[in-house]
């Protein structure tokens, strides 16, 4: 239906971008050949003129130089006309540049914000997966988990039968260490008590243990000096 109508030929506008740019391209081209022929009519004349400049310097009789002048009169008013044609061209071509230059802005403004949309589409995609109220439903589970297991670590903490230290006040405290010092102080009484009476070992008349044979009388002694 479009085809009958004439509308299935339709292009995007990055398809009408690219054949903008060709055509300006070739229409560049053009007239840079054109700006080209002119300068080279108008060196062409230069020459002309310079030639005409030395046989008028050359010519002393002003009759002789009046059809000179004339001829160099039509070639100044040709270069005029080129350069003015020149000119023109130079402005149309900066202009054409100028829109050339708007048209490559953009077409590279169009490749970014594609690229954009390409992004957001990608980055929409991946986090539409994620459950927000899922991920703060697990979050909350990970509390709960945690505090059960700071219960339980005072659970098992109570069943082992330790003491908390700070039960203990300081009067109780004082009472224990000054019952340990009286039945230190009992102790070392008892021991002197004990040894205060007692003979030491070498005074008294028994052998000590560690001599193995008992001690000789004073005759058996002077019979085994004698033998």
């Amino acid at each position: 239906m479009n085809r009958i109508f004439g509308y299935g030929g339709r292009k995007n506008h990055e398809q009408l971008l690219q054949d903008s740019n060709k055509a300006m391209n070739e229409a560049q081209q053009s007239m840079q050949q054109r700006i080209s022929g002119i300068d080279t009519q108008i060196s062409q004349l230069n020459v002309q003129l310079q030639a005409i400049q030395r046989k008028i310097s050359s010519t002393k009789s002003a009759a002789g130089q009046k059809p000179l002048r004339q001829r160099a009169l039509k070639l100044l008013n040709k270069r005029k006309q080129l350069e003015g044609m020149r000119d023109s061209l130079d402005s149309q071509s900066w202009s054409m540049n100028q829109a050339q230059m708007t048209s490559d802005n953009l077409r590279n403004t169009m490749v970014t914000v594609n690229a954009l949309k390409q992004t957001n589409k990608a980055l929409k995609a991946q986090y539409g997966k994620i459950n927000v109220d899922k991920l703060q439903d697990m979050q909350d589970e990970m509390l709960d988990l945690v505090e059960q297991g700071e219960e339980l670590q005072q659970v098992l903490a109570m069943g082992s039968g330790a003491q908390d230290f700070d039960d203990i006040s300081e009067t109780e405290l004082d009472a224990e260490l000054e019952a340990l010092g009286d039945d230190q102080l009992y102790g070392e009484m008892n021991l002197e008590g004990d040894t205060a009476g007692e003979i030491p070992s070498y005074l008294s008349g028994t052998v000590p243990q560690f001599v193995d044979e008992e001690p000789l009388s004073e005759a058996e002694g002077k019979l085994e000096t004698a033998t």
